[in-house]
């Protein structure tokens, strides 16, 4: 049986044919950035075919040229950003604001797509960031290619890692985690699979053999097929250097470390964390070391929330988006603007109890 939901102009294809569930992303030109009202729709999709008999395996692609998706849509959450800045809101008021609102269901996204009861497949060919990542890396078959480019980039706008980002993150070998989430480093698809955050390469000219075989095929015949051995990863190469720096308890004593490392790299690095938003670094660590030690997707997703309302509200989220996505002057103005004078009371604001607008993702499963 086929079913196609949706016309070829709209931002997501839904499609039913031979056994899969096919869900495309379909803004190119915005190399596929997800807003709320697509959430919905694979929310939707996922939870009807997950009891569908006619559906064995659901495959996430995204149309273009360009990548799988960059991100989520920053300018709106830039607009609701500097409204809640301006109205002094509390991170329970910012939970229900638009973008609050948006986080909301695309977490419960994420947490779905961890959770799956059918395959799930994620083609992460080229660029693959942030929401792309809520989206893909919880996906229980993950693909990448040579033309990989995945990411979290939120410490440079002011924002800390999110869709279940500090999961895998803090799960990677050592502290390459750590490194990636506070440099905001690109993963290749080496390093994306070395990481935790892939499975399997296969090469991007044979992507098209590989979703047609996963019609007619079990899903791990199908990818057998085509998966290669991944690609060399720089950061596993780097585990030395990288997991002395960043296995410090804090932001400081990483700087500090990486400073005096001998390894270039490591200079390199220090920058790279000291151009970041230092409050967004200090909630960031201490997200990562929180979320090591959870007991499951649900549990980080449910602290991820309460840090991205608390965010919405503060000045370098709004500073962060306006310099490197509004303006583009690649200037942001961090206030705190040094480490040093960010306190324990401005990170501990971050992981305040939501009250009824927790996400809750974690108690809703433990019930279900």
């Amino acid at each position: 049986m086929s079913e196609t939901v949706g016309t070829p102009e709209a931002e997501v294809l839904i499609d039913k044919r031979d056994g899969l569930g096919l869900i495309t992303l379909n803004r190119p030109r915005a190399i596929n950035a997800l807003n709320h009202s697509m959430a919905l729709i694979i929310l939707d999709a996922l939870r009807a075919w997950a009891a569908d008999d006619e559906v064995r395996t659901v495959v996430l692609t995204g149309a273009g040229e360009r990548g799988l998706c960059a991100g989520g849509d920053i300018v709106a959450i830039h607009n609701d950003a500097k409204h809640a800045v301006a109205e002094g809101d509390s991170a329970y008021v910012a939970a229900d604001s638009p973008s609050g609102r948006f986080w909301r269901d695309e977490y419960i996204l994420n947490a779905l797509i961890g959770a799956y009861p059918k395959p799930y497949v994620a083609i992460m060919d080229g660029i693959v960031m942030g929401g792309g990542v809520g989206l893909s890396g919880h996906a229980s078959h993950r693909v990448v290619t040579e033309r990989s480019m995945v990411g979290m980039p939120e410490t440079g706008i002011g924002f800390v890692p999110d869709v279940g980002g500090t999961y895998l993150l803090s799960r990677a070998p050592g502290e390459i985690g750590t490194h990636i989430a506070l440099t905001t480093a690109r993963m290749s698809a080496g390093d994306a699979v070395a990481a935790g955050f892939a499975d399997y390469f296969v090469p991007s000219e044979h992507i098209p053999a590989l979703l047609e075989a996963l019609h007619t095929n079990d899903v791990d015949v199908a990818i057998a097929k085509f998966a290669q051995p991944a690609p060399v990863s720089e950061f596993v190469a780097q585990r030395e250097w990288i997991d002395a720096c960043y296995s410090a308890d804090t932001v400081e004593e990483i700087v500090e470390r990486l400073r005096a490392s001998d390894a270039p790299e490591a200079a390199k690095a220090a920058v790279d964390v000291l151009a970041k938003s230092p409050v967004a670094l200090k909630v960031t660590l201490r997200s990562l070391r929180s979320a090591r030690t959870a007991a499951n997707l649900e549990e980080v997703l449910d602290q991820e929330y309460r840090v991205s309302a608390a965010a919405l509200s503060t000045h370098d989220l709004v500073e962060g988006i306006r310099a490197q996505v509004i303006d583009k002057d690649r200037n942001p103005q961090w206030s705190p603007a040094t480490l040093a004078e960010v306190t324990a009371a401005a990170v501990d604001a971050y992981f305040g109890a939501l009250g009824d607008r927790e996400l809750g993702s974690a108690a809703t499963k433990e019930q279900a």
